[in-house]
């Protein structure tokens, strides 16, 4: 007989009375139950339903009669190589990774880097460094070494062989944060094209003598006889690996089609449109919720929301244009998301105004103005008139805010959480949006309030006066709006 006492959960039950059903199942604190929730906290919602918790064990001591399992997060030891810049650089630089690799799903365990003028280019650190990681992955259990940078095959090869465990770079850490955030269907595709054009160089063999060509007398006597097909299983990979990359991009190219025909849309309407752009994690879904309400999913991580998202608003006068919210820039944002997401990317370069929005709270500012400049100057959008946002005001010191007002004179400083500077930013942008070019004074009838109303979306009013004939109208216009108004000109 058992010595355990008889379980209920009728106390269990009691307990969880007083729980707030409304937070629990919304996912997320501070939850409205007046208030249906918006796609971004349900979005948000879903994203947490699952997390791996860090430090949680289920390991037992004594495993001679119970079946045990683990839990646990990727356990992780970062290294890198500093080649340039300062070392307030490379430890940045490293955190940064460490972030990164949180957001994959790991435990950082250890952080090393290394002052090298070039990575060493058969294992990226040096031969005695290599054994140092060896030493502290023995040390401390970890299962994967991430790599500061974008490794060669080779190196990937020759670290793995050397620390036994599994090697990722930079490039595949940031792909595979892209494969978990991924929502829609064409960012899925543009992830997708970009984690395999990244495997198809890195295709390994499944072990050193399968399927190996062997001719003549090779070591170990496996001449006649040893010798086989060849790395069929690598080139029939590759070759399913092109196939698969050719269907994608396809299939983006016939999205693209649908993306380009609403641009199309809005530019035969003379909508302007404007993009917000900026470093991952500075803010820039905050900010498109606190000035269009959009409602869009809001994450305290790296690269959170990879959907392009654009919300329809208007200036105080009246005037409609639209703002779109992209994918986040890194420093040393891997070449085949660049390409990938190339489509996406074009919203910014097509666009009137880029609002470039900057973590004002970041230790490094204008380390990121700069990785964000370097892509635009990628996808030719230096053009493109450009409004610096200072977002995290709340949270920034006011020395380094100043800097920045300093160095980026075209600026204004705002917090997208609490509101503060929201109503200068609108100014600003209304201000830099594109102004109707025709000048017009025209008696409109009042059987055509189309006009008015095309006016007052599209045009500038400088002044209105309702007559007896009709309504007396100046101001501004695009071209086709004026040319229809030449009919009643005064």
């Amino acid at each position: 007989m058992s010595n355990a006492s008889d379980f209920t959960l009728d106390s269990e039950l009691e307990e969880t009375a007083d729980w707030d059903d409304e937070i629990v199942e919304s996912g997320y604190s501070g939850a409205d139950p007046e208030e249906d929730p918006t796609v971004g906290a349900m979005q948000l919602a879903e994203r947490h339903q699952l997390r791996r918790v860090a430090g949680l064990r289920t390991e037992l001591e004594d495993i001679t009669e119970v079946e045990y399992r683990q839990l646990r997060l990727e356990r992780v030891v970062l290294v890198g190589v500093w080649t340039e810049g300062s070392v307030e650089d490379a430890e940045n630089s490293m955190a940064e990774l460490a972030l990164l690799a949180e957001t994959a799903g790991s435990e950082v365990l250890e952080a090393i880097y290394q002052r090298r003028q070039t990575p060493d280019p058969a294992t990226y650190v040096g031969r005695g460094k290599v054994e140092g990681i060896a030493e502290i992955v023995q040390a401390t259990g970890a299962d994967t070494v991430i790599c500061d940078g974008e490794l060669a095959p080779s190196q990937l090869r020759n670290l793995e062989d050397k620390l036994k465990v599994k090697v990722v770079d930079r490039t595949a850490l940031i792909l595979d944060i892209f494969a978990q955030h991924a929502r829609s269907g064409e960012a899925q595709a543009q992830t997708e094209l970009a984690q395999l054009n990244y495997m198809k160089q890195r295709l390994r063999g499944w072990g050193g003598n399968l399927s190996r060509q062997a001719g003549g007398r090779v070591a170990g006597g496996a001449g006649i006889g040893g010798r086989g097909p060849g790395e069929t299983k690598i080139e029939t990979d590759r070759r399913r690996i092109n196939t698969k990359i050719a269907k994608l991009r396809r299939d983006l190219r016939e999205m693209k089609g649908t993306r380009d025909t609403k641009r199309q849309e809005r530019r035969r309407n003379h909508i302007p449109s404007v993009s917000i752009a900026g470093y991952t994690n500075a803010g820039k879904s905050s900010l498109l919720n606190r000035l269009t309400d959009a409602g869009v999913l809001v994450e305290d991580s790296l690269f959170a929301t990879l959907d392009p998202t654009t919300r329809r608003t208007s200036t105080a006068d009246g005037r409609v244009y639209t703002m779109s919210d992209t994918v986040g820039f890194v420093r040393h944002l891997p070449h085949q998301l660049v390409e990938a997401f190339r489509s996406t990317l074009e919203e910014v370069a097509d666009s009137d105004l880029i609002l470039h929005v900057v973590d004002g709270s970041h230790p490094d500012p204008e380390g990121q103005i700069t990785a964000v400049r370097e892509v635009f100057a990628e996808i030719n959008a230096t053009k493109v008139p450009e409004l610096i946002i200072i977002n995290k005001a709340d949270l920034a010191d006011p020395m380094v805010l100043a800097r920045l007002r300093q160095r980026e004179p075209h600026s204004v400083v705002v917090s997208a959480k609490t509101g503060d500077g929201i109503a200068d930013a609108l100014a600003l942008i209304e201000g830099e949006l594109p102004r109707p070019q025709v000048e017009f004074r025209a008696l409109v009838p009042y059987e055509r309030g189309d006009l008015i109303n095309r006016l007052h979306q599209q045009g500038e009013i400088a002044s209105m006066d309702h007559t007896g004939d009709g309504t007396i109208v100046a101001g501004r216009a695009n071209a086709d709006l004026a040319g229809e108004l030449e009919a009643y000109a005064l």
